[in-house]
Formats: structure tokens, C-alpha cells, sequence
């Protein structure tokens, strides 16, 4: 019971100190994760000819203008999330219920159009390819965040025992 409280106010500090600290952008959590940025992990990754390295570069550089935006938002609705975790209300849940969907969904139409550009720069299989290790590393990413953070009501169980 001791180690179990112990635990959650760990938790609590760690979702504390990580919703203050205005969360990494994606890019930093990819480099504490493998040490690289994530332009070197996805060249090491694709392994691109010069030729097709050139026709994809367009194509990533517009991607990660638009993904950097879903992330800023993202990081934007945990840190609301964390300001509101305390006081949390249905209006408020709802609204970040809501406000989180639509990031994803918006992640989701991203993929969809990234990978049709990138069909025409680089090919099916290469497309596919990055579409796949882009999915592994934002998953990798919300993974990372989903630990820091607590369910909804889990802290307050914590004071209950």
C-alpha cells in the first residue's frame, strides 16, 4: 500500500514538473530516445539515392512544417490538461476530449497526404517506408508522454488509500 502511494506521488511530481516544463518538442524526445536528430534518423532510415534524397526532401520539409504546428498543439493541450488536472470539469474534459481527437485525426490526414506526395517523389515502397517509421516514432513520442501523465481521477484515488 506504502510503495503504491509512494508511487502516484511520484507520478504527480513527474506530471507536475513535465507539464511545467512546457514539454519537449517532438525532436528533442527522438534525441534523448536514439541520440539523433530525427532529419539523420530518417536519412539513415530511408537510405535514399541523391536523386530520390532530392525529390523527398521537398516533401519532408513541408511535412515537418505541418507536423511541428499538430505538435505545438498537442503540447498546448497536455499543458491545459496539466493546469486543469486538479479542478477538472465535463465542460473542460470535454473540451480537451474534443480539442485531442481532432489533433489526431489531423496526424491521421497528414499521413494521407504526405504519403500520396511522397508516392510521386520517391515510389510506393519508399513512401510506405516513411509513412511507417513516421507512425513508429510519433507513437514512440506519445508513448513517452502517456507515462509522464496521469489517467483522469488517478491521483485522486492516490489520496484515497
Amino acid at each position: 500500500m506504502k510503495k503504491l502511494s509512494l508511487i502516484f506521488i511520484m507520478a504527480f511530481a513527474a506530471f507536475s514538473s513535465y507539464a511545467q516544463s512546457s514539454f519537449k518538442e517532438d525532436l528533442e524526445v527522438l534525441q534523448s530516445i536514439y541520440g539523433k536528430s530525427k532529419s539523420d534518423l530518417v536519412k539513415q532510415y530511408m537510405n535514399l539515392s541523391d536523386a530520390q534524397s532530392a525529390a523527398f526532401t521537398k516533401v519532408y520539409d513541408d511535412y515537418e512544417v505541418q507536423r511541428k504546428a499538430l505538435g505545438q498543439t498537442k503540447f498546448q493541450l497536455i499543458n491545459d490538461y496539466a493546469a486543469n488536472y486538479e479542478t477538472l470539469t465535463d465542460a473542460k474534459a470535454d473540451e480537451l476530449a474534443k480539442a485531442t481527437l481532432k489533433n489526431h485525426i489531423a496526424y491521421e490526414k497528414l499521413y494521407c497526404k504526405t504519403y500520396s506526395k511522397a508516392k510521386k517523389a520517391i515510389g510506393s515502397i519508399n513512401a510506405a517506408k516513411f509513412i511507417q517509421m513516421e507512425v513508429y516514432l510519433q507513437t514512440i513520442i506519445r508513448s513517452e508522454i502517456l507515462e509522464a501523465i496521469p489517467f483522469i481521477g488517478e491521483l485522486d484515488k492516490s489520496k484515497v488509500q
